[in-house]
């Protein structure tokens, strides 16, 4: 499905599948005008200000931080002000003091050259203190937490198969947009991404990630669809750069050309899907007991307005059961991940 504002014909070369439309996008993509790394701080003028309206968006003008922003609310919010609050090389030592600019992929892995250093379709203003505290460290789900940010942002080891070191994970409001941006990435360079080294990547210049980290991406991905900031900023940035995110455009691209590697997703999630029964349903005493024999490593409540109640990341598994209590009266869909599959039910609450 395609989004406003894509200009006509943009992607009219891109009628491949697999590693060759992912080769024609590049080759949509590659042209891009490096405005230098100051022009972030311009870029950033249209590109990431919050001037929406609905559930997690103020309409106040503020930058829209993924690593601050409450995605439910204006509850701890930073609310910085373009210019005013911009990092000008102090403070940076508590959350909320001055914006920076991330690096999604570290800008170390390719030594600061440009253009990547200067790309805003992953270089996003953030809070200084949270992308300190990233640092070079990967985006990944957290299997024992040891920080927390405001707005649930997680630091900690890492739950991907393969790699034990320290990640950070977004607030899952924010993974598909971080995904959608490796995925761009990943495609916008793929002529160099051989040579550069990363825990993320594989060494090639066509899978680009390891499996896991691959497969989380994708999870990331379809579980956060394109939102209206999304659409808003690729515009934005288009506008002053001159080349798009494919991937926010056609979200679509992104199983068209790693379809292999979806299709295992989804035999997997529907796999745990049948794996898994909640009961009782509705729920007594404001309680549900989730059965599965594969270990979930996350289990997340939405109310119908998709807003988080309830997160337990690794939650505690007795005889492959899992409680979850404390429960307000409602209808929720009920999210459980696995390692590399996710299954959502439905619960009521009377």
């Amino acid at each position: 499905m395609g989004w406003a504002q894509i200009p006509a014909g943009y992607y009219s070369t891109a009628t491949g599948t697999g590693y060759a439309l992912k080769t024609q996008l590049f080759n949509i993509i590659k042209n891009q005008t490096d405005l230098g790394y100051s022009g972030l701080w311009v870029t950033y003028q249209t590109s990431d200000r919050d001037v929406f309206t609905g559930t997690g968006y103020e309409n106040d003008n503020t930058i829209y931080d993924m690593y601050t922003e409450n995605p439910t609310g204006s509850a701890g919010e930073c609310g910085f002000i373009y210019g005013t609050d911009q990092d000008t090389g102090s403070g940076g030592g508590s959350e909320c003091d001055v914006y920076n600019r991330e690096h999604i992929v570290p800008q170390s892995i390719f030594s600061q050259a440009a253009p990547m250093r200067h790309d805003a379709h992953f270089v996003t203003p953030t809070d200084k203190k949270v992308n300190g505290d990233r640092g070079d460290n990967p985006h990944g789900n957290v299997a024992v937490v040891s920080s927390t940010t405001n707005n649930g942002g997680k630091h900690g080891s890492s739950a991907i198969s393969g790699y034990s070191g320290q990640v950070f994970e977004p607030n899952s409001a924010f993974k598909g947009d971080i995904a959608r941006m490796y995925f761009y990435f990943a495609t916008r360079y793929q002529d160099q991404l051989a040579s550069w080294s990363y825990v993320m990547f594989n060494g090639t210049s066509d899978q680009v990630f390891t499996t896991p980290f691959l497969n989380m991406l994708i999870t990331w991905h379809n579980n956060d669809p394109v939102s209206v900031f999304e659409i808003k900023r690729n515009n934005a940035i288009y506008a002053r750069q001159n080349n798009r995110n494919p991937f926010i455009d056609h979200p679509e691209y992104v199983c068209q050309i790693y379809s292999a590697q979806c299709a295992a997703l989804s035999s997997e999630s529907f796999a745990l899907e049948n794996a898994i029964s909640i009961y009782p349903n509705p729920a007594i005493n404001n309680e549900v007991t989730i059965t599965s024999e594969t270990e979930l490593k996350s289990i997340v409540l939405y109310n119908i307005n998709g807003q988080i109640i309830q997160e337990i990341k690794n939650p505690t598994r007795v005889d492959n059961t899992y409680k979850v209590n404390n429960l307000p009266t409602g209808f929720y869909l009920v999210q459980m991940a696995s390692e590399n599959a996710v299954a959502t039910k439905k619960v009521i609450v009377n």
